[in-house]
């Protein structure tokens, strides 16, 4: 399978070699993509002030067949937001991390109120086992989060933060099992038909989702999640907020159920790692 190639990264790292004419046509597509990804060749060359033959060197030179090829890539590029081009500064530094997660705390509460955590509440409890599954870097941590939570209230829970473990475990599972499944935008193709081939043994899938997204559409519940991801791409994706406050109220829910028992296990394990850490009692369950 070809891999898509970022071409704006291919022009940065073969600048050096280029000639002196090539530059001024780099240097016109960092000042201004948009024209260039719809100009004409002669339009091109005009603006850089060079020639067609040099448009048409400059494209073979960063890794393209022709200068169509070229604003094919560069259109490309722009299609992955332009956010992702040019540079968007927080206006007040450090704090912008404090009030994205705010933000979107904020939003995926009212969206939390609205789902059926009651239903998915009720598979948990009563299931044989859970698994979560989860793929790619914030569903992964939080697969594994989920089991932190919820193997401390005595559930049999397993996490399987990989791209084929999902798949191969739902093709084992029964009716008696239930399935979580983590995917911020619900198109990730592992976790939609690990998601399909687990319904098909007739085991129960809760989705931590996109609404409407092909994984919400292969879930018995979906617990709605949703991000809104801002032009200051460096910072990380505030998508890890939404899931890890889905998974804090199942965790709750089922705490609440079983009140004596959970204290009784969450003093247990607290008495365990004092024993092993010391310190006051005031320190968390696991560090």
């Amino acid at each position: 399978m070809n891999q898509p190639t970022d071409i704006l990264s291919a022009i940065t790292s073969c600048v050096g070699t280029l000639s002196d004419s090539e530059r001024k046509v780099a240097e016109l597509i960092f000042e201004d993509i948009d024209v260039v990804a719809e100009a004409s060749i002669t339009d091109i060359a005009k603006r850089a002030s060079v020639s067609e033959a040099t448009v048409t060197r400059f494209a073979r030179s960063v890794g393209c067949a022709n200068v169509r090829d070229l604003k094919l890539r560069l259109n490309r590029a722009l299609a992955a937001g332009r956010r992702f081009i040019q540079d968007a500064d927080p206006d007040d530094g450090l704090g912008v991390v404090y009030d994205i997660a705010i933000q979107t705390l904020e939003l995926n509460r009212e969206l939390l109120l609205a789902a059926d955590v009651a239903g998915a509440v009720d598979r948990l409890d009563n299931a044989r086992q859970i698994l979560v599954f989860g793929c790619g870097g914030g569903s992964s941590v939080m697969s594994q989060e989920m089991q932190f939570r919820l193997v401390r209230l005595g559930y049999a829970i397993s996490a399987y933060p990989h791209g084929l473990l999902p798949r191969m475990v739902a093709a084992t599972l029964d009716p008696a099992d239930v399935v979580v499944v983590l995917s911020v935008s619900g198109y990730t193709p592992e976790m939609v038909e690990s998601a399909q081939i687990a319904r098909h043994y007739g085991a129960q899938v809760i989705a931590i989702t996109a609404v409407g997204s092909p994984l919400a559409n292969n879930a018995d519940v979906v617990l709605p999640i949703a991000t809104r991801e801002t032009d200051f791409i460096i910072h990380p994706s505030a998508s890890r907020y939404a899931l890890m406050a889905a998974i804090d109220v199942l965790a709750l829910e089922l705490a609440i159920r079983h009140r004596d028992q959970a204290r009784d296990k969450l003093r247990r394990l607290k008495i365990a790692l004092d024993d092993h850490r010391g310190g006051d009692n005031r320190q968390p369950l696991g560090d």
